[in-house]
């Protein structure tokens, strides 16, 4: 069952401006690992975070850093979760999490599924 779904879109030129003016922003918002990619990775993992922030219903108080993207061989995303997120996505019962991110033409995207399930616990640490 899905419990939410998130989408989020990100003007990479901007988001790449204010992250390289404001340092402790960057810092606020991502792991130290998402601080050194490109310019259009960061962006579209912020997308992400977003995305999932409002796929959980976007409640005040979920930190940034708290989620992260991975991707596997393949190279396929996948959404790592502990603390404040992860406790938000027990609390509705999300077992799994799905992300999609794109980056093309200066703009970075991302969605993404939050679903129940009969798993312990969330998929994705």
């Amino acid at each position: 069952m899905i419990v939410g779904v998130g989408i989020d879109v990100v003007d990479i030129a901007r988001f790449a401006a204010r992250i390289e003016a404001n340092a402790r922003l960057g810092e606020r918002l991502f792991t130290t690992e998402e601080l050194g990619l490109r310019p259009e990775s960061m962006a579209a993992r912020f997308a992400a975070k977003e995305a999932l922030a409002k796929a959980l219903g976007a409640p005040v108080g979920l930190r940034w850093t708290d989620a992260w993207v991975e991707r596997d061989e393949s190279g396929r995303p996948h959404l790592r979760i502990q603390g404040t997120v992860r406790d938000r996505a027990e609390a509705l019962g999300v077992r799994h999490l799905h992300v999609s991110l794109s980056h093309d033409a200066g703009v970075a995207s991302a969605v993404v599924i939050a679903e129940a399930g009969p798993s312990d616990e969330v998929e994705g640490d």
